[in-house]
């Protein structure tokens, strides 16, 4: 799907930009900035033990911490603790993936700010 392939080109990206930065920590900021502009957007976190949680974006903070509102999992039976669960919050050293919707960034804007930060460290 058109969600999954977004998916994998923003990691592809976020991936291939942390190797080159010469300071991690403004590839993070930069990223928790990103994710700052979806809030109220409903996303999809993808946590390391593969459980999804789907909800809407509340709030981000610099080490990509989530927290998320009017959740849903994707697998009941994959996270039965979480059925009466209504907000999380999410470590960030937890999450694999931030499924985003499709046409929500503007990837030509976000690698110009990207290339900025990196010449700016």
């Amino acid at each position: 799907s058109s969600r999954v392939l977004w998916t994998l080109a923003v990691t592809q990206f976020v991936t291939l930009f942390a190797r080159s930065a010469p300071n991690f920590n403004l590839t993070r900021m930069l990223f928790a900035s990103l994710f700052k502009t979806l809030t109220g957007q409903t996303v999809i976190v993808e946590l390391k033990n593969e459980v999804q949680i789907q909800g809407i974006l509340a709030s981000v903070d610099q080490f990509l911490n989530i927290r998320l509102e009017g959740i849903s999992v994707a697998d009941p039976s994959a996270a039965p603790f979480l059925a009466c669960v209504k907000n999380v919050f999410i470590r960030g050293s937890v999450v694999r993936y931030i499924h985003l919707p499709a046409g929500v960034i503007d990837t030509e804007a976000l690698q110009e700010a990207s290339r900025k930060e990196a010449l700016e460290a």
